[in-house]
């Protein structure tokens, strides 16, 4: 049986997204359009599990994006999902 994600776990997941995110200029400008962050704002606060649970709720919002990060980071799109529901606050899902 698998162990639960940690909160941890979710964080790391979600700046290895963001990271993703911020690879290709056009998506990096859509996040920020998307989710009213500046540059500043991930400069500062990229560890926040608020704007990395925006990131994750960005990609989930885009079902190509959320599929190729899954396949960039090697993860289950479902490892997303369940880490912005950590950052959220949320319990992982099964």
């Amino acid at each position: 049986m698998r162990a639960p994600e940690t909160n941890e776990d979710a964080a790391s997941l979600a700046l290895r997204a963001l990271v993703w995110t911020l690879i290709e200029p056009e998506r990096a400008i859509r996040l920020l359009d998307v989710t009213g962050l500046k540059p500043a704002d991930l400069r500062t606060r990229a560890s926040d599990p608020a704007v990395l649970a925006a990131t994750l709720a960005f990609l989930e919002n885009h079902e190509p994006d959320l599929i190729a990060c899954a396949e960039g980071l090697n993860v289950a799109p479902s490892a997303l999902v369940a880490a912005r529901g950590m950052l959220e606050g949320g319990m992982p899902e099964a």
